[in-house]
């Protein structure tokens, strides 16, 4: 159907085509509601995509709870140089650093005046040797790892590599050497009251923060830089006392 003219409209006017009156007017508002409604849809639609491994994000972990380097209840240890260990005076078979060495000897020849005979039992240890005494007498106790662990720390992570270590006895009393009934004898006594006087310490005690056994026989220096840096440098909770 032909657009029609009103009768009242003059002839030269009806000659002109009108131009048709423009519809983006009413489509405009249409255009923008839907642009705005498909928008919407698609943010709601990135909102349930699951995350990517690049938007999670991952906290720091604690220091004060992250784990240090120990294994087992043992903390790790390098094997002291040869150069720096010192054969003891009273056995030169076992070897401690030589400011450990030569504060034992003072020990030693102190507690003789007294009338107590300190037996030096072990001193420094190789990481070879230790792995030795861990596993084969694990094997031959029928032992698991965490009961070996509690009386013998794994290789590369005993005080004894240290060279700072050393296993006290009574030559007195040979039925105490590394057995907790050692306390009971007048060695042990002796050194409660005065291995400080020379630097020396228990570094197992009961109920020690790192739950070894109770070892009353080991004791280690801690009377130069290096042995305090490598005790209780940078560890957190010191080992013993």
């Amino acid at each position: 159907m032909g657009f029609q003219y009103d009768d009242d409209v003059p002839v030269a006017i009806r000659s002109e085509v009108p131009a048709p009156k423009a519809r983006t007017n009413r489509l405009l508002p249409w255009a923008v509601g839907g642009a705005i409604a498909v928008f919407a849809i698609g943010a709601w639609a990135v909102s349930q995509r699951p995350p990517a491994e690049t938007d999670t994000v991952t906290a720091p972990s604690d220091p004060l709870t992250a784990p240090s380097d120990s294994l087992l209840g043992h903390r790790s240890y390098a094997d002291a140089p040869a150069a720096v260990l010192t054969p003891l005076a009273s056995n030169p078979d076992i070897r401690l650093r030589t400011t450990a060495a030569r504060a034992f000897n003072d020990l030693q020849t102190a507690a003789a005046r007294d009338g107590v005979q300190l037996l030096p039992l072990s001193g420094f240890r190789s990481k070879q040797e230790q792995r030795s005494l861990f596993f084969d007498v694990k094997a031959e106790r029928n032992q698991s790892v965490t009961e070996r662990a509690s009386v013998s720390a794994p290789p590369g992570y005993s005080e004894h590599h240290t060279g700072y270590a050393i296993d006290i006895g009574d030559a007195q009393a040979p039925n105490t050497h590394l057995e907790t009934t050692f306390e009971q004898t007048a060695a042990f006594r002796w050194l409660q009251a005065n291995a400080k006087r020379f630097n020396f310490e228990l570094s197992f005690p009961r109920n020690n923060p790192q739950q070894v056994s109770y070892e009353p026989w080991h004791w280690r220096f801690v009377g130069d830089v290096e042995s305090l840096r490598l005790f209780y440098g940078d560890r957190g909770t010191p080992a013993a006392q």
